[in-house]
């Protein structure tokens, strides 16, 4: 029976892991048009560099929230090329209720949100490599080598964990399509919780105790801020308090959005979709 089950789970991971593959593959057929996006994370790491410069001079200090300059500038060159290596998971679902074409996806052979997620993660792992060049390469000649890259493996694993509780609060807010059509207001609302608690604009340090403790409470600071905080400081005792506070909301966000999906394809279904 173990070895049924066994089977049986392989076969179920190894049709996403192909899926995922089929898109890495996909993605990769256009090099300079990957290498033509790493473009923005320049743009941006330009202006982090000038702005957070004039802000260290003007405060005359070293250091603030525990952060040198280079630290700063380098956490904010990883927390961009995490975002900016998304795709945009929950208007893919919107577009696929809008158009129709939902009604035959769900009664494809795979589940539609693990194939929905799979392509995702597919294309995020070709991105990320293109926009770690393009930003880390600026940030070098800017400010210096980076932290020890010893512990990057560690920076890779949190990033992929943080992606997967993005792409299943995505997955929420496209799943809202079943019965509002239109998610830009919940999408919108999303961005500026990465953009502020998520330690995207300002790392969680600089901010006053006591929101800082409520940020990192909350997921999205699973997301960017704690991968980017173990690249710029790492540590294994920093890394595992990391990855069970992803693991925790990986489960619950998994079992939100199971329930959701269920009620949304039962919404959609009576409404004739």
């Amino acid at each position: 029976m173990k070895s049924i089950l066994r089977f049986t789970s392989l076969r179920f991971a190894s049709k996403y892991f192909a899926i995922l593959k089929t898109q890495l593959l996909n993605t990769l057929i256009y090099p300079a048009d990957l290498a033509a996006r790493s473009v923005s994370i320049l743009i941006f790491v330009w202006v982090f560099i000038n702005l957070w410069s004039v802000t260290y001079r003007a405060m005359g200090q070293d250091q603030i929230g525990g952060m040198s300059l280079r630290e700063t500038i380098w956490y904010l060159m990883l927390a961009e090329a995490i975002v900016l290596s998304k795709p945009r998971l929950a208007q893919n679902i919107s577009a696929a209720v809008k158009d129709g074409s939902i009604a035959y996806l769900l009664n494809k052979p795979y589940n539609f949100l693990l194939y929905q997620i799979s392509i995702g993660i597919g294309e995020s792992i070709t991105r990320l490599p293109f926009n770690l060049i393009a930003g880390g390469a600026l940030v070098w000649m800017a400010m210096g080598p980076p932290p020890d890259l010893g512990a990057f493996p560690l920076v890779l694993i949190a990033i992929a964990l943080g992606w997967i509780i993005d792409f299943l609060i995505a997955a929420l807010i496209g799943l809202t399509a079943f019965m509002t059509e239109e998610i830009a207001a919940f999408e919108w609302i999303y961005a500026k919780f990465l953009l502020l608690l998520g330690g995207l604009l300002i790392p969680l340090d600089f901010f006053p105790a006591w929101l800082k403790q409520i940020a990192q409470a909350l997921p999205f600071a699973y997301t960017i801020y704690g991968p980017a905080r173990l690249f710029v400081h790492p540590s294994v005792e920093y890394f595992i308090a990391l990855s069970v506070g992803q693991l925790f909301w990986l489960i619950s966000l998994g079992i939100g959005v199971a329930l959701w999906y269920r009620k949304g394809t039962a919404w959609l279904t009576i409404n004739g979709g």
